[in-house]
């Protein structure tokens, strides 16, 4: 069970990575897919694309990246129609991604039909959110009817960076309390309690948490009633501002942090506002799951602006040094997985570069291997 074939298709790009072992023999990314300007049309064409340059003899499975597993998949499962379908019904609470990963699912079984592929949610890893955690607090029968409650996202990078910190810091993952702050473009924080997930900053949907490079995160559910009645924006409207045009680029005019640090550095007042509101966001939310834990062992950073930002992740953690939270400027400055907390701190505060590909090449081997 070596060689195996991750695809991951976003809303426009497309990642695969093909791996023998741990090795990586061959990977890439297709960017800008069904834009205008020299993408792939669809995601369709570029998986195909993929799977025509690549040597896949010998392929023993296909692990796929499905955003949105509802309440039914709560683990990796081996694809077949049912489980096809069972995804396409959960397009409503996923439409920008989940159509995405169906249509790479859809063509790689198609050239590929005897070799086993599996689907790998980024909902499952917090599965084992407790009720308290996943339930809003709205009319009960509403919420069951519709499938309204928390499913949180990026469980994936989440998994694999919170054994990565075990690793790091040479400890038992089943007795280690992390928080974990996956920030790229989507960012989510995670209490993981013993490597279980027992809370969340993403909801029903990526929209509720962090503030993000085009989402605004958390927010008063006055404001979408408030611009239906008021400005008279149309539901769809109300939408895409809120995933689309709002978070960093909402504030500043463009969505890239690094952008964002170097406009504050030259004096821009939007782009020192937006910093200080992205990271009060992230402060707040380690405060919050540092009360949920009552003990956290390790603080980790991942995902671009995590790994790449020692701006951020000083900012993220002033001030909470009475919880045996500092950071070491020398160390953060640094590369590579490591820790950036002095030494003797009582909380590690780490640095870890997510591998969700290898994470899914992991699980993918391990359905397959049960069932085959």
């Amino acid at each position: 069970m070596s060689r195996v074939l991750v695809l991951n298709c976003g809303s426009s790009s497309v990642k695969y990575r093909l791996y023998d072992g741990e090795t990586i023999r061959a990977k890439g990314t297709v960017e800008r897919v069904g834009e205008p300007g020299g993408g792939p049309a669809d995601h369709e064409t570029a998986v195909r694309q993929i799977l025509d340059g690549l040597d896949l003899a010998g392929l023993d499975a296909v692990g796929h990246r499905v955003v949105h597993g509802g309440r039914r998949f709560t683990q990796p499962v081996e694809i077949d129609d049912a489980v096809f379908t069972a995804i396409e019904e959960l397009v409503p609470l996923a439409p920008l991604h989940n159509p995405a990963n169906l249509a790479g699912i859809r063509v790689a079984r198609e050239a590929l039909p005897d070799v086993p592929q599996v689907a790998v949610f980024d909902t499952a890893f917090h599965h084992t959110l407790p009720e308290a955690a996943a339930t809003y607090a709205i009319d009960r029968e509403t919420a069951r009817r519709y499938d309204i409650r928390r499913y949180g996202f990026h469980g994936t990078s989440h998994a694999y960076v919170s054994k990565r910190t075990a690793e790091l810091l040479d400890r038992p993952y089943g007795e280690l309390n992390t928080i974990t702050l996956h920030l790229g473009n989507g960012a989510s924080a995670c209490a993981v309690e013993g490597g279980r997930s027992v809370a969340t900053s993403m909801g029903m949907s990526p929209l509720e948490g962090l503030v993000m490079g085009t989402r605004s995160g958390d927010l008063d559910p006055t404001i979408i009633f408030h611009l239906r009645r008021e400005a008279g924006m149309a539901v769809d409207q109300i939408d895409d501002l809120l995933n689309h045009r709002s978070g960093l680029l909402g504030l500043t005019g463009v969505n890239d942090m690094r952008e964002v640090l170097a406009r504050r550095a030259d004096g821009d007042a939007a782009a020192a506002l937006a910093f200080d509101v992205y990271r009060r966001r992230i402060t707040g939310y380690v405060g919050a799951y540092y009360a949920l834990l009552g003990r956290v062992d390790a603080i980790t950073f991942t995902a671009g602006v995590g790994e790449h930002s020692p701006e951020v992740r000083a900012a993220s953690l002033a001030g909470l040094e009475r919880l045996g939270v500092a950071v070491d400027p020398a160390r953060n400055e640094g590369s590579g997985d490591r820790v950036i907390s002095p030494d003797g701190a009582e909380v590690a505060v780490c640095v870890i570069g997510t591998d969700e590909e290898r994470e899914i090449a992991r699980e993918t081997r391990a359905v397959v291997a049960d069932h085959h």
